[in-house]
């Protein structure tokens, strides 16, 4: 369909490609919603969240997702309702995922201000933002140049740690109105609870619910929760311990406990850090998460909602 058609995914091709379903929750009424789509790579897809706020002066976009028409349609129908987009907020600096998206949102709503988390990079050159599409003139880098919108959100910085090309560092918002606090990667809840995209396009759960690449892609209930189980494995872990082999015709072999792996991560939907952070970033700069986790247990907080997997 031409509502949920994404043009730029060549600039990055995730699955499911060119065309991104867009789920609109409201997760507290009149003030909190989650804008949900599926994106992953060897069908291993997830759900990926845009947060929207109601503030005094409108809505406030945070960690923007592919503006499709059909997405856009039901950001227009919010506006209506509660005012206009006056504030973009890409949250990362190290997420490639979460900044393809971001160029295209600020100019589907030219009058709203885009903040930046400090640190962005771009690959293989390090280029100036305007030169990747970020609009020169609306855009500010958090922490740098100011903090929008002081009088109704906290700022928490998580960061930054070297990693890479570029730094780690997400910038989290702590919504006062509703004791939300929204995170990107940091902070992920996993259980077996499918998300709603995976059900109504349930192709990587039956793709990955098969124990060899001859068995047919039945669709059956037993299939489509092995497959979340092992998509949350192999998203959480890139390389999962379980894994036999990944270069192969049929890409995952899976080795026989990989059941209990699932169980350990989950813990029954523990809020919890995210492994491939917690094994990638954090091991030498622990103290950089418990500051952060002790100033974020100070807060008066209801609810978290990360960008991927559950929410809140």
């Amino acid at each position: 369909s031409h509502r949920d058609y994404w043009g730029w995914w060549p600039l990055l091709p995730l699955y499911p490609y060119g065309h991104r379903r867009t789920l609109r929750r409201q997760l507290v009424a009149n003030q909190l919603w989650a804008f949900e789509q599926l994106q992953g790579l060897f069908a291993v897809a997830v759900p990926i969240r845009m947060t929207v706020l109601k503030l005094r002066q409108g809505l406030l976009l945070y960690a923007p997702v592919a503006p499709t028409p059909e997405c856009l349609e039901l950001l227009r129908e919010l506006e209506v309702a509660h005012g206009p987009v006056v504030t973009i907020v890409h949250p990362t600096a190290s997420g490639l995922e979460h900044k393809v998206a971001v160029p295209a949102m600020a100019r589907a709503f030219p009058a709203a201000d885009l903040w930046v988390a400090p640190g962005q990079w771009s690959f293989p050159l390090r280029l100036p933002l305007s030169w990747l599409g970020f609009p020169a003139s609306r855009t500010k880098v958090l922490f740098d140049q100011g903090l929008p919108h002081g009088d109704q959100l906290d700022w928490l910085p998580l960061g930054p740690v070297p990693l890479g090309p570029g730094p780690f560092f997400e910038a989290c918002i702590f919504h006062r109105a509703t004791g939300s606090l929204l995170v990107t990667d940091g902070l992920i809840s996993v259980s077996d609870q499918r998300p709603e995209l995976l059900e109504q396009d349930p192709r990587p759960l039956l793709f990955h619910g098969r124990d060899s690449g001859s068995e047919p892609m039945d669709d059956t209930e037993e299939r489509r929760q092995k497959g979340w189980r092992r998509l949350v494995l192999f998203a959480c872990y890139l390389r999962p311990q379980a894994v036999d082999q990944v270069l192969n015709r049929f890409p995952f072999r899976w080795r026989p406990g990989w059941q209990q792996d699932f169980e350990a991560i989950s813990r029954q939907g523990a809020l919890q850090v995210a492994p491939i952070l917690e094994e990638l970033v954090f091991p030498r700069h622990r103290f950089l998460m418990g500051d952060w986790l002790q100033r974020c247990a100070q807060l008066p907080l209801t609810q978290v909602v990360p960008a991927h997997f559950e929410a809140p």
